[in-house]
């Protein structure tokens, strides 16, 4: 197989986690959350699922079926999609919390400062769903272009 499978596993993994939030959002608001919304909802980093896992699982599964589970590329891979879904439950969420708290303070002080953009990380839950999702996709990708 070549790289546009892998290509392939990584954008429908992303595509559809994303597309999922916005499906999410759009039932919690009763189907009244808008075009700008719905944008807004599809673009943000957080969230359920996670975007990021539902991409690199969805790409490691393909080099695994692919390449072969004990290959080098999967194991790179599988190191950074650990590396980036560390990142997201604990680096990334902390980051958002202190914005979220340094943005109170500024607003508590009557400090005029532009608000800091809060970057949401991804709970457990999210994650797993976005693994999940990840192993399906990098799965389907994989029985797709192998008939191809």
């Amino acid at each position: 197989m070549n790289g546009v499978g892998v290509f392939a596993a990584f954008v429908a993994g992303w595509l559809l986690a994303q597309l999922s939030k916005v499906l999410i959002a759009l039932v919690g608001s009763r189907g009244e959350m808008g075009f700008r919304g719905a944008v807004e909802c599809f673009t943000k980093s957080g969230g359920m699922p996670s975007g990021h896992t539902a991409s690199f699982v969805a790409l490691s599964v393909f080099l695994g079926l692919s390449e072969g589970f004990t290959s080098n590329i999967f194991a790179l891979a599988t190191c950074m999609t650990l590396i980036i879904i560390y990142d997201a439950v604990n680096v990334r969420r902390a980051v958002g919390e202190h914005g979220r708290l340094l943005n109170s303070i500024a607003a508590e002080h009557k400090y005029k400062r532009k608000r800091l953009k809060i970057v949401e990380g991804h709970t457990v839950p999210q994650v797993i769903v976005g693994a999940v999702l990840g192993i399906v996709i990098g799965i389907g990708v994989f029985l797709l272009m192998s008939c191809a």
